[in-house]
């Protein structure tokens, strides 16, 4: 094998084609190599010796040249050699296959560099855009709770909070019930004490006594509750809702309602 700095190169030879550089690196790299005198009685016209892409490709996930045909000497793996950080750049199925010709594997592994590193920032900026996006949505539903919430209507702990309320939900439910209707009933029924019972009347004898503004019994509140209201008796909302939702169903309306019900 003569010494590769007696080798004469060919016009040809003197440049190596990398097509397709990618995360593989170079997926096709040629190079003609002639030596410098004919060999064993040639008649002295150089045989071109081909140095093909199968016998030069490599492995992405590997820096050892793979052997297809014959052994590469150091010299000629020397000429197709990458940096092993070439695969970093993408996979090949994924690179963008282009072609180019350099005049030296040293322009072939900038290449390939500057391709990773054009990667790198693409990523770099689209993970920065991602991480915006995600942060302007979390201020714009934290902006929208605010305004749920101040739009949200107040009411005041006392009887006609506790009726306007009431009457809010029932709306919502299609449930009927005048403001004078509901507070005429809750006076009769309780005087306005949300904590009043019933302990001598037919119900506290059979256990079941009645509670709150519109004094309904427990199988009743759990019949008639309303969904967004309180699992409590006592609660003055939830009382008067699932009140009303039964005086509507027996008698049209809690207004229609003028004695114990």
């Amino acid at each position: 094998m003569p010494n590769i700095s007696s080798l004469s190169l060919s016009p040809k030879a003197k440049k190596f084609s990398a097509i397709g550089l990618g995360a593989a690196g170079v997926a096709t790299l040629a190079a003609t190599v002639l030596p410098s005198t004919a060999a064993h009685g040639d008649s002295g016209q150089a045989t071109a010796k081909k140095v093909t892409a199968e016998s030069v490709a490599f492995s992405s996930h590997s820096s050892v040249l793979p052997k297809q045909g014959k052994d590469l000497t150091a010299q000629e793996q020397s000429l197709v050699k990458v940096p092993a950080d070439a695969e970093k750049v993408a996979s090949v199925k994924d690179a963008t296959t282009t072609a180019k010709s350099f005049t030296s594997t040293d322009e072939a592994a900038a290449a390939i560099k500057a391709d990773a590193a054009k990667r790198a920032a693409k990523a770099a900026a689209q993970e920065k855009a991602q991480a915006a996006a995600a942060k302007e949505r979390a201020v714009q539903a934290a902006a929208n709770r605010s305004k749920q919430r101040a739009a949200a209507p107040s009411y005041p702990n006392n009887l006609d909070g506790w009726i306007r309320e009431a009457r809010a939900i029932m709306a919502k439910h299609g449930i009927p019930g005048s403001y004078e209707g509901i507070k005429r009933n809750i006076i009769r029924e309780s005087g306005g004490n949300p904590r009043a019972i019933n302990n001598w009347d037919i119900n506290a004898v059979n256990g079941v006594p009645s509670k709150g503004l519109l004094q309904v019994i427990k199988p009743t509140f759990d019949a008639y509750h309303v969904e967004g209201t309180a699992y409590d008796q006592y609660d003055p909302v939830a009382n008067i809702v699932a009140a009303c939702n039964y005086a509507a169903d027996r008698y049209g309306s809690m207004d229609n309602v003028n004695s114990a019900y």
